[in-house]
């Protein structure tokens, strides 16, 4: 019955009608309306489901010919079935099952539908008619792949499944210095970059599934993976670092926007690197370029703006972009603080509004967009990075935002962000709450807005029989609101991790109690943790990345207690419980790292934790 299936996301319109389909074997698919190799994706995942979970043995037509009676289900590319090209008709009736769409991407989106129904009702389907679209034409996942986690190929295939089987369209991978630049091998050379031939697979992996894999490049900002090699110091704005540092450190930060080179660079990077895309879009970034106008084009920031300094180097950009067949994205926080420029953006750029607290101003930002008539996306994020067990309540919050101020001001698409700040400590399966209400507001907010996420992730995340998983990292994601105050994009406990313990103790209105209640907050939250059944072929790894990132944030926690102990006994005897302690979690995390990830970026990473222990081995 309907009442009894869980879809997500959920579709905008169920109608629940009389009777039952019967799936037997023996029974044809029928590919029709379009080239039938462009639906043979979605009738071969189709005929999996049959198989998997009704048990019957279905084949591929590309004709719906014959004996009624023959066929199970029809696929039919029509016009004027939906406005929306992504949208669809699902119609299950006791004859049988009939999807219609105005295009293979409506077909592929329906039998996303239709596989959740099978895989819950097995032989015996609920008559019923399904007619949906989405809200944003463009739903993407963009993912941190340079902070330092690169994902093995299988990790991204793996995602890239349960992605599209929630409608995600879109994924980006957020790149600084990890693709293999042909002449530029001294900054990606230890960090386990992707390949072309890997792109190449990916992206023909993505199609496959209706998912673009958009290239994307930082091209101005975040460049210190390279100004830091000597090489390239010359293109930096602050060759010798800003003063006073900021939290990427002293070294170069960002291009210098009037030097040549920095140009010549790009087009370069640009011209190795989008031709292993389909993609015709391109994310240059462009954001928090902190330093600009503060070394060597100050006296140029000083007579127009450093406004001014950067949109000309934006346009620069632009054009070649435009040149290469591109259209050009680009993160829109730095333009925004000169909402006087808005106007002066090509009309054609896409800009990319971000924000990660519950607060963000999306509605004063997209009303900027809007009004000058620039087409552009809301990026919220996950906010699972610099927390280790992530914020879930301001996840749902910053998403739930991004949607509704979004559709109010017409943006074109929602890119929910998944960081790795400052070690990329946190395990993708924290991100997994994240991923799964963005895939659901942006494909339809009115529907998906109250989702039982605990519900969704074990049916469709976990597969977790025992129901205790979704509620597990639901709680454990709300450990940060213990501490009695909150921090901006992270959490005190994973804080606590880098910090030393001046600098907790120097913290305003933090104290040892919140870390004594979020320690005791992680006890009770992992505890059922013992009971799950899922049924993954990675159930085992997923208890082990959760009960080593409780144990992570609850170390965070102990450290917090630490810094507020006043007895010199007492703090030398948790000291040394904290260093023991601390080894066997890194050990734990060391292999739990290489089970998804590429080995590059691990030592870097774990570094930032294991100087914070020596600074207060020294206190």
């Amino acid at each position: 019955m309907r009442n009894a299936l869980t879809l997500f996301p959920q579709p905008r319109h169920i109608e629940q009608r009389r009777g039952n389909f019967q799936i037997e074997s023996g029974r044809r698919l029928a590919l029709v309306g379009a080239p039938a190799q462009q639906l043979l994706f979605s009738g071969e995942r189709l005929l999996d489901v049959v198989r998997e979970s009704a048990r019957a043995e279905w084949t591929l037509a590309a004709t719906a010919s014959g004996p009624p009676e023959e066929i199970g289900a029809v696929l039919r590319v029509q016009e004027g079935v939906s406005s929306h090209a992504q949208g669809y008709e699902l119609d299950i009736t006791p004859e049988g099952i009939e999807i219609a769409a105005p295009s293979p991407h409506g077909i592929f989106n329906a039998v996303a539908t239709l596989a959740q129904i099978i895989a819950q009702s097995g032989k015996k389907l609920p008559a019923l008619h399904i007619t949906d679209h989405p809200d944003f034409p463009n739903r993407g996942i963009m993912l941190d792949i340079s902070r330092d986690k690169v994902p093995t190929q299988e990790t991204l295939f793996e995602l890239i499944d349960l992605l599209a089987s929630w409608k995600i369209n879109q994924l980006q991978l957020y790149t600084e210095h990890t693709f293999t630049y042909r002449n530029h091998r001294e900054v990606w050379e230890h960090a386990s970059p992707l390949t072309e031939h890997e792109i190449l697979e990916l992206d023909a992996f993505c199609r496959a599934r209706f998912v673009e894999l958009v290239p994307n490049q930082n091209s101005f900002g975040h460049m210190h993976r390279w100004l830091k090699h000597e090489r390239y110091r010359e293109l930096a704005e602050c060759p010798d670092g800003y003063d006073p540092p900021k939290w990427w450190g002293t070294q170069p930060f960002s291009l210098d926007p009037t030097d040549p080179r920095s140009l010549e660079l790009l087009r370069e990077l640009y011209d190795e690197l989008l031709p292993n895309f389909s993609s015709r879009q391109f994310n240059v970034g462009c954001d928090e370029t902190f330093d600009l106008g503060e070394c060597r084009n100050r006296a140029d920031a000083q007579a127009h703006g450093v406004g001014r300094l950067y949109l000309d180097f934006l346009k620069k950009i632009y054009h070649e972009v435009k040149a290469r067949g591109h259209t050009m994205q680009f993160w829109g926080d730095i333009i925004m603080n000169h909402p006087e420029l808005v106007s002066e953006l090509p009309p054609d750029v896409i800009a990319m509004e971000w924000g990660y607290e519950a607060n963000h101003p999306f509605d004063r930002d997209c009303e900027k967009f809007a009004r000058a008539g620039i087409p552009f996306y809301v990026c919220p994020g996950t906010s699972s990075w610099n927390s280790i067990l992530g914020r879930t309540d301001n996840a749902l919050a910053n998403i739930r935002s991004a949607a509704e101020n979004g559709l109010k001001h017409g943006a074109i698409g929602l890119l929910n962000t998944d960081w790795g700040d400052n070690g990329h400590l946190q395990y993708l399966p924290v991100s997994y709450l994240g991923f799964a209400y963005g895939a659901g507001v942006s494909w339809c907010l009115k529907s998906n807005r109250d989702a039982d996420l605990p519900r969704v992730l074990d049916q469709f995340v976990f597969h977790d029989d025992a129901k205790v998983m979704g509620r597990v990292a639901l709680d454990l994601g709300n450990v940060y609101q213990s501490l009695g105050r909150e921090y901006h994009n992270s959490s005190g406990v994973a804080l606590a991790l880098r910090k030393s313990l001046e600098e907790i103790r120097a913290t305003e209105n933090q104290d040892r109690a919140g870390f004594l209640r979020a320690r005791q907050a992680i006890d009770r939250a992992v505890r059922p943790l013992a009971r799950a059944k899922m049924k993954r072929v990675d159930a085992r790894l997923i208890k082990q990345e959760f009960e080593n990132a409780a144990k992570l944030a609850r170390h965070g926690a102990r450290r917090g207690e630490l810094a507020f102990e006043t007895n010199p006994k007492r703090a030398a005897k948790l000291k040394g419980e904290l260093d023991r302690e601390l080894r066997v979690i890194l050990r734990a995390h060391k292999k739990l790292w290489h089970a998804r990830n590429r080995p590059g970026g691990y030592r870097d990473s774990v570094a930032r934790v294991e100087r914070a222990r020596r600074a207060y081995e020294d206190e």
